[in-house]
């Protein structure tokens, strides 16, 4: 059915690639441009004493170039580019980029699913952790030069924060508020 005649790296960075693809596909030959990209983790927080979904608010540059504001409301999320399973990855995340401190055995997954699936077919493993902020150890924001503050949406507000096309907020987000809105919300 496919027959991959010919891969061209036409690019390589510290975490992409771009890839030009020659290839047969039921008899006729075709083109692909491919970005190769790392798997990721996403972790949709609630903090129960806050009553609060935790998200990320954080810059973007390839926003910024469509919408000059740049800014995206997000899960609290990582690439897995480390030696350790994407559990652990997450939970690594969720204290880095928000400061809380759980143990891996209170994370759950929700799912995982494939972005992009145009271009690079990233696939994202989406998690879910309940917090209290005893378990909060410091303000996060991230580790090295990451610009996140933290945004937290009051659970009041979550089915309307979903659908507010004012702010950018990432599908992986959206998906997750959706899931929290049909499975916790009483």
């Amino acid at each position: 059915m496919i027959k991959i005649e010919k891969i061209n790296e036409l690019c390589k960075g510290k975490f992409l690639s771009l890839k030009e693809v020659f290839f047969d596909y039921k008899g006729k030959k075709r083109r692909w441009e491919v970005c190769n990209s790392m798997d990721s983790v996403a972790i949709l927080i609630y903090d129960v004493d806050l009553e609060s979904i935790i998200l990320v608010k954080q810059f973007r540059l390839p926003v910024y170039l469509k919408n000059n504001d740049g800014y995206t409301y997000e899960l609290c999320a990582g690439l897995c580019d480390k030696d350790k399973c994407s559990l652990e990855i997450a939970r690594e995340e969720v204290l880095e980029e928000c400061g809380y401190d759980v143990p891996s055995s209170k994370i759950q997954k929700i799912t995982s699913t494939w972005a992009s699936v145009g271009t690079n077919a990233a696939n994202q493993t989406i998690y879910y952790v309940e917090v209290t902020q005893k378990e909060k150890v410091h303000n996060g924001g991230g580790i090295d030069d990451e610009d996140i503050e933290i945004f937290e949406l009051s659970k009041n507000r979550v089915k309307e924060f979903i659908f507010d096309e004012s702010k950018v907020i990432t599908p992986g987000a959206k998906f997750a508020l959706m899931w929290w809105v049909s499975e916790k919300v009483k």
